[in-house]
């Protein structure tokens, strides 16, 4: 298989023993890309779900074996564990199966620019919530999420492609934007803390690239909504990729970027 390469991936919120885990595209993902260094940016198991209700479809452990494999063969693999894998933060300054597990990381793109990486739970206190699927409930969500299997299964049927009817709903609900707004801005808040220019984090499902404030803000969005990754290229400029049934770079950011002209849909 040819595979492209990045310096650098990122990835979080896979959520690999829950129903609706797209595992079979992330595997896809991860087998026609190669990279330096992969970022698991939390929630790449979702131990909470597991609790509630065993499931793990082969696919699950075959995303586990691809990520294994890489950190074997020489990708360097950082684990910033979320709230649903939350475990794992027991391991901190660890290194388990060549996977080096960090509360939260800073990296340096090749451009120079350092990003600091965390899961993002931490910032659900500003948002007002306890966390973002609260706003319309853990049962509602999961309809949603039934909803939205069920629509791309139809779909399917006449020859539709992925669309994450999820995400769509969600953004037209007025509290849900108001929480993602507060989540960005509290992102943005600690990356000045920080003194870095930009953040990576995951955690809310909404995939995206701004500038706030002279900041750099990134979110992988999640492989159970969107099926969503970034990427770093050999110039330092930023991806954001869709890789369903179809694939595609939805926004760029180039490497010297400080407004929000600097962020380009593709």
């Amino acid at each position: 298989m040819t595979q492209t390469y990045y310096p650098t991936i990122w990835i979080s919120d896979v959520h690999l023993g829950y129903k609706d885990c797209k595992a079979d595209f992330l595997l896809d993902f991860l087998n026609s890309t190669r990279c330096d260094t992969l970022y698991l940016v939390g929630d790449i198991v979702d131990l909470w779900s597991l609790k509630r209700q065993f499931f793990w479809h082969p696919s699950h452990y075959q995303v586990l074996e691809c990520i294994q494999r890489k950190a074997e063969n020489g990708t360097r693999v950082i684990y910033i564990p979320g709230n649903h894998d939350e475990t794992f933060r027991n391991y901190v300054g660890k290194t388990l199966f060549h996977v080096e597990v960090h509360k939260t990381y800073v990296h340096t793109t090749s451009a120079g620019k350092r990003f600091l990486l965390l899961h993002g739970d931490d910032f659900d206190s500003a948002t007002r919530y306890n966390k973002l699927i609260s706003i319309i409930g853990d049962a509602a969500y999961d309809f949603l999420l039934f909803l939205n299997r069920w629509t791309n299964r139809i779909r399917r049927l006449y020859g539709g492609h992925y669309w994450s009817l999820a995400s769509w709903l969600k953004n037209r609900v007025h509290k849900a934007r108001e929480a993602i707004h507060a989540f960005e801005q509290a992102a943005v808040h600690e990356a000045k803390k920080h003194g870095v220019d930009g953040i990576i984090c995951g955690h809310i499902h909404q995939p995206r690239i701004s500038v706030m404030d002279g900041i750099v803000y990134c979110n992988d969005g999640d492989w159970i909504e969107n099926c969503t990754a970034l990427v770093e290229n050999e110039q330092g400029r930023i991806e954001l990729l869709h890789w369903s049934d179809i694939k595609k770079v939805l926004t760029v950011v180039e490497p010297e970027a400080s407004s929000p002209q600097d962020v380009k849909a593709a």
